[in-house]
């Protein structure tokens, strides 16, 4: 019984150490972003904390290798569980509005939100094989079959949290449910290593803190829909536009703002969506568009209704973001929309349809395109599918100077290698050029000089955005070998 017992807590617990890290990325992420920068912090943490757990279950074990004692190192791990969701946003909010940039919040909130659980954790596999080990003859057998055991737990633990629980289940609901498994395992070899006076005792004092979880609810009563969908944490809010004042609907990714939309009409809400009208300058007989990043659908809502001989596909990487467009932000279906749900490099390396215009609106923080949609690879694939008069137009948040602009440059300087024309424009107007704001990037396959000045009011006002900026010695090409995205994002941060 108890062999069997050591080997199933073996198992659940290493499945219980992957679905924690995996979910800390749901954690962190709408405070710290998922840059790789937030992915390092996570991961070296956790598996600093797993080796003092290691460390530590080694060495009490010698001193008490007990059941009991193991019990109450699991039940350690449940209540540090609960912990890191109860008390993960106010810790997060607080940490970010005290310390700039992303590294150092991001490896603070780590070891305060996962390490004493990673640490926890660790202790239960040494702990283990010194209960089971009876003899020096099969030490190395009961060693290497428990942490094969571990290992196995493990794995079942990744492919179940990201192929099920993160897009069944809030991270709320999965962290409740981590912390209730620990307690029950917890229980069961405390019954087994314990008189029963001594099991009620350690088990009254936590048995109702995993239910603090259920006392954080995330959702305010303005908040229309709080999902956690297969990419991300998604909130949809009503809200009064800051610049007009006329009630909107915001969608939020991560805690960023992503789209909005106006409650009494389908005007574009943010500025830098009003550019990619500038198809109709530069490619004024376009047919079919191709829109890399769907969110609330602004623009391909606009487009649909204002283009009415025009066609066009928006890629999505997150299924669960459309749905709540469709019930939210007045998506419909249309026989010219067609949507695809997968990562837009893919997409594009495998399409073969031609576009007139592709437009790029694919981010995956506030500040930071996704890396394989920026490299010299993508931009070179983004020029085969596009018609010989075709065009791209996209969305880059930056500045025009200082460490701000770094991505800015490289991303310039990497179009400027396949498409014989490239030109950005100023999006919002009374932005300094040190501040973040919307740079319009516009390349042109043709080789044709193009008029800035256009009989259309609204697009010759946008065409005498056009500026210039001077790409430093030493910037890169963006290539898939080497794309510093996440850095590029970071010095604007700092």
């Amino acid at each position: 019984m108890r062999k069997i017992l050591l080997e199933l807590t073996v198992f659940l617990c290493g499945a219980v150490v992957m679905i924690f890290e995996i979910l800390g990325s749901r954690v962190l992420g709408p405070y710290l972003g998922t840059s790789m920068f937030v992915w390092t912090s996570l991961i070296g943490i956790i598996l600093g904390s797993l080796s003092l757990g290691y460390w530590l279950g080694g060495m009490l074990s010698d001193r008490k290798p007990y059941f009991g004692a193991l019990g109450l190192v699991i039940l350690g791990a449940a209540i540090a569980i609960s912990l890191t969701s109860w008390i993960g946003e106010g810790f997060l909010s607080s940490l970010s509005g005290i310390l700039p940039g992303i590294r150092l919040p991001a490896v603070i909130a780590s070891i305060v939100l996962f390490s004493p659980a990673s640490i926890f954790l660790g202790m239960v596999t040494p702990y283990a094989v010194r209960l089971k080990i009876r003899n020096l003859q099969s030490s190395g057998r009961t060693v290497g079959n428990l942490y094969a055991i571990s290992t196995v737990g493990s794995i079942a633990g990744t492919f179940l949290a990201g192929f099920f629980l993160i897009p069944a289940f809030g991270t709320t609901k999965i962290l409740f449910a981590l912390s209730i498994l620990l307690v029950l395992i917890s229980g069961m070899i405390l019954f087994t290593g314990l008189t029963r006076k001594k099991v009620l005792f350690w088990l009254l004092i936590p048995a109702s803190f995993p239910f603090l979880i259920c006392l954080s609810g995330r959702s305010g009563k303005d908040v229309l829909a709080d999902v956690d969908t297969k990419y991300n944490r998604v909130r949809i809010l009503d809200i009064p536009d800051p610049f007009s004042g006329k009630p909107s609907r915001i969608m939020m990714i991560n805690d960023e703002l992503s789209s909005a939309m106006f409650m009494d009409s389908d005007s574009l809400v943010f500025p830098y969506t009003r550019y990619y009208k500038l198809a109709e300058h530069f490619v004024p007989d376009f047919r079919h568009s191709l829109m890399l990043g769907g969110a609330g659908y602004s623009f391909p809502k606009y487009y649909i209704d204002h283009y009415t001989d025009a066609s066009i596909d928006v890629v999505e990487i997150d299924p669960g973001v459309t749905r709540l467009a469709y019930e939210y932000f007045r998506l419909k279906d249309n026989s010219r929309l067609n949507i695809f749900h997968e990562d837009g490099r893919t997409f594009l390396n495998r399409s073969k349809q031609k576009y007139d215009a592709i437009l790029g609106d694919a981010y995956k923080s506030m500040y930071s395109i996704p890396w394989q949609l920026t490299t010299l690879q993508s931009v070179q694939r983004q020029y085969d599918l596009l018609n010989d008069d075709g065009a791209i137009i996209l969305n880059v948040i930056s500045s025009l100077r200082g460490p701000g602009s770094l991505f800015l440059q490289a991303e310039l300087k990497t179009y400027q290698q396949v498409f014989p024309q490239v030109y950005l424009f100023k999006a919002i107007e009374g932005y300094q050029e040190d501040q973040m704001q919307s740079i319009i990037l516009i390349a042109l396959k043709s080789k044709l000089q193009p008029t800035f000045r256009s009989d259309n009011a609204e697009l010759d006002a946008y065409l005498k955005t056009l500026v210039s900026l001077q790409i430093e010695d030493g910037i890169p090409v963006l290539t898939d070998e080497y794309a510093p995205v996440d850095y590029f994002a970071l010095q604007s941060l700092e």
